[in-house]
Protein backbone atom coordinates (compact mmCIF):
# COMPACT_ATOMS: atom_id res chain seq x y z
CA UNK A 1 0.00 0.00 0.00
CA UNK A 2 1.11 3.26 -1.05
CA UNK A 3 1.70 5.97 1.57
CA UNK A 4 -0.41 8.61 1.85
CA UNK A 5 -0.28 12.33 3.74
CA UNK A 6 -0.76 11.70 7.37
CA UNK A 7 1.06 8.94 7.17
CA UNK A 8 4.28 8.24 9.56
CA UNK A 9 7.34 7.63 7.93
CA UNK A 10 8.42 4.17 8.06
CA UNK A 11 11.76 3.40 10.61
CA UNK A 12 14.09 1.54 8.02
CA UNK A 13 17.61 1.97 7.99
CA UNK A 14 19.55 3.85 5.15
CA UNK A 15 23.17 3.76 4.38
CA UNK A 16 24.66 7.42 3.81
CA UNK A 17 28.38 8.16 2.82
CA UNK A 18 30.78 9.58 5.22
CA UNK A 19 34.23 10.41 5.05
CA UNK A 20 35.19 6.93 7.10
CA UNK A 21 32.62 5.00 4.56
CA UNK A 22 28.92 4.23 4.64
CA UNK A 23 27.24 4.33 7.90
CA UNK A 24 23.95 3.32 8.92
CA UNK A 25 21.45 6.08 9.39
CA UNK A 26 17.90 5.17 10.94
CA UNK A 27 14.71 7.04 9.22
CA UNK A 28 13.90 8.28 12.90
CA UNK A 29 17.41 10.28 12.85
CA UNK A 30 16.82 12.10 9.61
CA UNK A 31 13.16 12.63 10.23
CA UNK A 32 12.39 13.55 13.80
CA UNK A 33 11.56 16.70 14.92
CA UNK A 34 12.72 18.38 11.44
CA UNK A 35 10.86 19.51 8.30
CA UNK A 36 12.94 16.99 5.57
CA UNK A 37 12.21 17.79 1.55
CA UNK A 38 12.76 14.05 0.52
CA UNK A 39 12.73 13.10 -3.14
CA UNK A 40 13.50 9.76 -4.70
CA UNK A 41 14.74 9.07 -7.99
CA UNK A 42 14.89 5.78 -10.17
CA UNK A 43 18.97 5.32 -10.26
CA UNK A 44 21.95 7.61 -9.53
CA UNK A 45 23.39 8.75 -12.56
CA UNK A 46 20.58 7.89 -14.44
CA UNK A 47 19.46 11.11 -17.32
CA UNK A 48 16.91 13.00 -15.83
CA UNK A 49 18.30 12.31 -12.17
CA UNK A 50 21.41 13.60 -13.55
CA UNK A 51 20.30 16.47 -15.42
CA UNK A 52 17.41 17.94 -13.91
CA UNK A 53 16.00 15.92 -10.59
CA UNK A 54 19.36 16.23 -8.33
CA UNK A 55 20.18 19.81 -9.60
CA UNK A 56 17.24 21.27 -9.13
CA UNK A 57 17.20 20.75 -5.42
CA UNK A 58 20.91 21.95 -5.48
CA UNK A 59 19.55 24.72 -7.26
CA UNK A 60 16.43 25.73 -5.12
CA UNK A 61 18.17 24.32 -1.58
CA UNK A 62 18.63 28.36 -0.06
CA UNK A 63 15.15 28.63 -1.18
CA UNK A 64 13.63 25.67 0.40
CA UNK A 65 15.64 25.57 3.56
CA UNK A 66 13.88 30.10 3.69
CA UNK A 67 10.55 28.25 3.58
CA UNK A 68 11.58 26.48 7.10
CA UNK A 69 12.87 23.20 5.77
CA UNK A 70 15.89 21.82 7.85
CA UNK A 71 17.06 19.17 5.06
CA UNK A 72 16.96 18.16 1.85
CA UNK A 73 17.24 14.41 1.31
CA UNK A 74 17.95 12.58 -1.84
CA UNK A 75 17.47 8.71 -1.67
CA UNK A 76 17.54 6.07 -4.29
CA UNK A 77 18.12 2.13 -4.61
CA UNK A 78 21.70 2.39 -5.00
CA UNK A 79 24.46 2.23 -2.32
CA UNK A 80 26.05 4.87 -0.24
CA UNK A 81 29.11 4.38 -2.22
CA UNK A 82 27.25 5.22 -5.48
CA UNK A 83 25.61 8.12 -3.66
CA UNK A 84 28.67 9.53 -2.60
CA UNK A 85 30.13 9.41 -6.44
CA UNK A 86 27.22 10.68 -7.56
CA UNK A 87 27.20 13.53 -5.08
CA UNK A 88 31.09 14.41 -5.72
CA UNK A 89 30.28 14.20 -9.51
CA UNK A 90 27.57 16.72 -9.11
CA UNK A 91 28.92 18.76 -6.47
CA UNK A 92 26.37 18.51 -3.95
CA UNK A 93 28.45 19.57 -1.25
CA UNK A 94 26.05 19.83 2.71
CA UNK A 95 23.34 21.03 0.62
CA UNK A 96 21.53 17.27 0.30
CA UNK A 97 21.84 14.47 2.65
CA UNK A 98 22.22 10.99 0.09
CA UNK A 99 20.80 8.26 1.57
CA UNK A 100 21.45 4.79 0.51
CA UNK A 101 18.28 2.74 0.13
CA UNK A 102 20.37 -0.66 -1.43
CA UNK A 103 17.82 -3.17 -0.65
CA UNK A 104 14.96 -1.30 -1.86
CA UNK A 105 13.58 -1.30 2.27
CA UNK A 106 12.23 2.69 2.41
CA UNK A 107 11.16 2.50 -1.07
CA UNK A 108 8.97 -0.95 0.01
CA UNK A 109 8.12 0.29 2.92
CA UNK A 110 5.78 3.42 1.32
CA UNK A 111 5.24 1.36 -1.52
CA UNK A 112 6.51 3.30 -4.28
CA UNK A 113 8.72 1.31 -6.08
CA UNK A 114 9.20 0.40 -9.33
CA UNK A 115 10.24 -2.71 -11.75
CA UNK A 116 13.20 -1.09 -13.92
CA UNK A 117 13.94 -4.91 -14.90
CA UNK A 118 13.01 -4.21 -18.93
CA UNK A 119 15.92 -1.50 -18.38
CA UNK A 120 18.48 -4.19 -16.37
CA UNK A 121 17.85 -2.39 -13.41
CA UNK A 122 15.67 -4.48 -11.14
CA UNK A 123 13.65 -3.17 -8.38
CA UNK A 124 13.91 0.64 -7.92
CA UNK A 125 12.06 3.14 -6.24
CA UNK A 126 9.39 5.48 -7.83
CA UNK A 127 10.49 9.07 -8.99
CA UNK A 128 8.69 11.64 -5.98
CA UNK A 129 8.62 14.01 -3.56
CA UNK A 130 7.18 14.25 -0.03
CA UNK A 131 7.59 17.13 2.34
CA UNK A 132 7.88 15.41 5.89
CA UNK A 133 7.27 17.50 9.00
CA UNK A 134 8.62 15.35 12.35
CA UNK A 135 8.30 12.01 10.15
CA UNK A 136 4.83 12.29 8.82
CA UNK A 137 3.89 13.08 5.68
CA UNK A 138 2.43 16.35 4.95
CA UNK A 139 2.41 16.41 1.41
CA UNK A 140 3.22 13.55 -1.29
CA UNK A 141 3.88 14.14 -5.15
CA UNK A 142 4.11 11.11 -6.95
CA UNK A 143 5.17 11.15 -10.58
CA UNK A 144 3.36 9.49 -13.18
CA UNK A 145 5.26 6.44 -15.48
CA UNK A 146 7.94 8.62 -17.66
CA UNK A 147 7.26 12.18 -16.08
CA UNK A 148 9.09 14.82 -14.45
CA UNK A 149 7.24 17.46 -13.50
CA UNK A 150 5.41 17.32 -9.50
CA UNK A 151 8.53 15.88 -7.71
CA UNK A 152 10.65 18.85 -9.14
CA UNK A 153 12.40 21.55 -6.90
CA UNK A 154 10.09 24.05 -8.30
CA UNK A 155 6.84 22.40 -7.75
CA UNK A 156 7.65 21.32 -4.49
CA UNK A 157 9.18 24.92 -3.62
CA UNK A 158 5.41 25.93 -5.11
CA UNK A 159 3.95 24.14 -2.69
CA UNK A 160 5.34 24.43 0.38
Amino acid sequence: MTINTGDSLPDVTFSTPTEDGPKPISSQDVFAGKTVVLFAVPGAFTPTCSARHLPGYKDQASALKAKGVDAIVCTSVNDAFVMKAWAKDQNIGDEIVMLGDGNGDFAKAVGLTMDGSQFGMGLRSQRYALIARDGVVEKLFVEAPGEFKVSAADYVLENI
